[in-house]
């Protein structure tokens, strides 16, 4: 029992969990600069809730949908259940479901509460995560994922978190929301890069298989330089939040790793830097709006 409990931690990938809880974080401290009687905290708890189902469920899909296809064989990441044998297709396909009912019902609690119109935009999550990897024809497969990722994890997930907080849309959360798009992005890109022979053979066309490993090495480097403008333009706004470069700096140790030619099993610890970074830029940041 012990065994198989760890194996589903294992596939629900919890080292891109970061990814889910950045937005909620930073969404709810641009939620503070607009403090008014209308802010409703309990709904940040329920967002994070939400984007924490949303994270699972994805993984759990790409997991399935990749093992079917045959994509996960020979990866070298962490363990894939549906690729590895351990778990059973349809076994996974179920969790991938279940993490989808949990942010689904969360996501109808915060609809009844601010607006029915994320409704909508809870369907259009639901699809962009099932069909990252699912379906005859995933965008995934494309070279899209980053897109998907700085969309749904970045901008919606962030000012989302505003928006059913205090039901306004700023300026602000926006900025924030390239921050916190930029870093979830460059998850993706370690990823990527990482995989970048096997979905090659695949015939996985990511964005890393399209531009080559060198630039995918020079996108995720990008992605930092972006991150650091937004949060520099956030400053322009609210000086303190400046404060959020600290926690970029930190990024230099992988980003050093990246551009020295790190590869394979070597790119799972700069994953795991890179993590820690979305967390310390989100929590600096936030720390700086909430003293603005």
């Amino acid at each position: 029992m012990r065994d198989s409990t760890n194996l589903w931690i294992q596939g629900a990938r919890p080292k891109t969990l970061p990814a889910a809880i950045a937005p909620v974080v930073v969404g709810s401290a641009c939620a503070h600069l607009e403090s008014s009687m209308q802010n409703n905290w309990l709904n940040s708890v329920f967002a994070l809730i939400v984007s924490l189902a949303l994270q699972v469920a994805v993984n759990f899909a790409n997991d399935y949908s990749d093992g079917i296809r045959g994509t996960d064989k020979d990866r070298v990441g962490p363990l894939r259940l549906v690729g590895s044998g351990a778990k059973k297709p349809a076994d996974v396909k179920k969790a991938t479901f279940l993490a989808f009912g949990v942010a689904a019902v969360f996501g109808f609690v915060l609809a009844a509460t601010t607006s029915w119109w994320l409704l909508l935009v809870g369907v259009l999550c639901f699809l962009a995560g099932w069909f990252y990897t699912g379906g005859k024809h995933p965008y995934g497969y494309l070279g899209f994922g980053e897109v998907f990722v700085f969309i749904f994890f970045g901008v919606v997930a962030t000012m989302g978190t505003t928006f059913v907080i205090n039901q306004q849309l700023t300026l602000v959360s926006f900025l924030a929301s390239v921050v916190v798009g930029c870093l979830a992005c460059a998850l993706l890109a370690v990823n990527n890069l990482r995989d970048i022979a096997g979905d090659a053979t695949s015939n996985k066309r990511t964005l890393a298989v399209r531009i080559g490993e060198s630039g995918a090495r020079k996108f995720y480097i990008l992605l930092f330089i972006v991150a650091g403008c937004a949060v520099v333009s956030i400053a322009l706004l609210h000086p303190a939040a400046m404060i959020a470069m600290l926690g970029l700096a930190v990024a230099i140790k992988p980003i050093r790793r990246v551009y020295s030619g790190a590869t394979g099993a070597d790119l799972i610890n700069v994953l795991v830097m890179t993590g820690r970074v979305q967390i310390l830029v989100a929590i600096a940041l936030s720390v700086g709006l909430l003293f603005s």
